[in-house]
């Protein structure tokens, strides 16, 4: 059986340049911390994570405060609410190669472990880097077949590098929690998005605590088989030969990574800024109801996993290439509100999700072509616009200022977040929040 690229050269890399990342780098982790924080304190005014906080509170009270939590929770308890609230709007970042959510990942046990120890805030960005690092990695060698969810998999082993690295744990320790992660590795179903239902949002939450548990394993002495990384990708994702090589030491992943603009997954994104493009460039107002027909050409597994037709909840919403075209088109973007029971039912929004015909873009997959064509026609013919970028992309980084506006949008006043972009690094990080 082949075995797995070692882990140790990538976190002896992480571990050694702890006290030196470039300050670019340093940049993006502050932009990424704050542009998950933002959508965390958004998730936790919807009524079920709320309610969640209030039924963890009241079985087992904690040190822990979340940002935009009526109650303190236990550490646990903390890093699995801040996972599941984060992702609730489906608003957070992303990397491309890994097909997945590093960070997200990451995030929980960052954000729980640093306020219960009282870290400081370059303490917490340093195990956010560590953690999307080492998920990145392993995500791009770990590609999920048909039918799985990508969240609570891989993204696991973001976690765990998180909590290690606050932990104070050794590159050493930190491998053995890994492969200890990789014995256990959930199999997500995308079914739930398929059927409207949250619980696919619980993957984060379950993930975060399973990496402040197998950190704390490891750090215990509980050990793990070398070959478990290699036998997962085998048995469970049907790998064959030899695994797929990591990217180098000293290649910085998060650099990779994206910041969404819009609220819903990435892959929905590229039709959505068609739309706000066709808005924009109207001679005049723009009227949908003279939209007469729309064909929206995306890369295959767009279609794959977002050709959801008329979504009946929030989540399918988020995960369906013709609800996020049609509310752009009326709306002029893609916000949290677009998934709000009336927004749903928006009977002008209805009527274009239905017009609208989702067409596999020839060669784009295999080119690893993200990009859409949209063709808008009424009473004075077609109008095609092309989008082989959006905000957010490598090519196309969102502004210091544009993650500062979304988070006081999302945040909605709970917090100022832009301390959070210009303390220095020996900041306590509860003092910033």
């Amino acid at each position: 059986m082949a075995e797995a690229p070692p882990l140790g050269p990538l976190l002896d890399w992480l571990w050694a340049d702890a006290h030196r990342t470039p300050p670019e780098i340093e940049a993006k982790a502050r932009l990424l911390f704050l542009d998950t924080l933002g959508c965390m304190i958004a998730g936790l005014r919807k009524p079920e994570p709320g309610a969640l906080v209030a039924a963890m509170a009241a079985l087992q009270p904690g040190p822990v405060r979340l940002p935009g939590a009526a109650h303190p929770l236990s550490l646990g308890d903390a890093a699995y609410v801040a996972g599941l609230a984060a992702c609730w709007d489906e608003a957070c970042e992303g990397l491309p190669r890994a097909h997945g959510r590093p960070g997200l990942h990451a995030f929980g046990p960052a954000l729980a472990l640093g306020l219960a120890r009282g870290a400081s805030l370059g303490e917490v960005l340093c195990a956010l880097v560590t953690g999307f690092e080492v998920a990145g990695r392993l995500g791009e060698m770990l590609r999920i077949p048909p039918g799985m969810h990508v969240d609570g998999t891989w993204g696991s082993f973001g976690a765990v590098a998180a909590a290690a690295r606050l932990l104070g744990l050794s590159p050493g320790t930190t491998g053995t929690a890994l492969l200890g992660a990789a014995c256990q590795l959930p199999w997500s179903l995308y079914l739930p998005i398929a059927e409207g239902a949250t619980a696919r949002n619980s993957y984060v939450g379950e993930a975060a605590r399973r990496g402040l548990s197998q950190a704390l394993a490891a750090a215990a002495g509980i050990t793990a088989p070398e070959a478990a990384i290699s036998t997962f990708h085998r048995l469970a994702l049907g790998g064959e030969g030899e695994a797929p090589s990591l990217a180098t030491p000293g290649q910085w992943l998060i650099a990779e990574g994206y910041l969404k603009p819009f609220a819903a997954v990435r892959h929905v994104h590229y039709g959505a800024e068609a739309a706000c493009r066709w808005r924009r460039d109207a001679a005049s107002a723009p009227d949908t109801r003279a939209i007469t027909a729309l064909r929206l050409e995306v890369y295959g597994e767009a279609i794959k996993y977002c050709g959801n037709r008329a979504p009946a909840t929030a989540i399918q919403a988020q995960f369906s290439l013709s609800y996020g075209l049609a509310w752009a088109l009326v709306d002029g973007d893609l916000g949290a509100d677009a998934y709000r029971t009336e927004s749903l039912a928006d009977p002008e929004v209805r009527r274009l999700e239905a017009l609208v015909e989702l067409v596999e873009a020839p060669g784009w997959d295999a080119a690893g072509t993200r990009a859409a064509r949209l063709t808008v026609s009424d009473a004075t013919g077609p109008r095609t616009i092309n989008v082989e970028d959006v905000p957010g992309d490598r090519a196309q980084p969102l502004s210091a200022e544009a993650v500062l506006a979304k988070f006081t949008r999302y945040a909605g006043g709970t917090l100022d977040g832009g301390p959070l972009l210009q303390a220095p690094l020996t900041t306590p990080l509860v003092d910033l929040l």
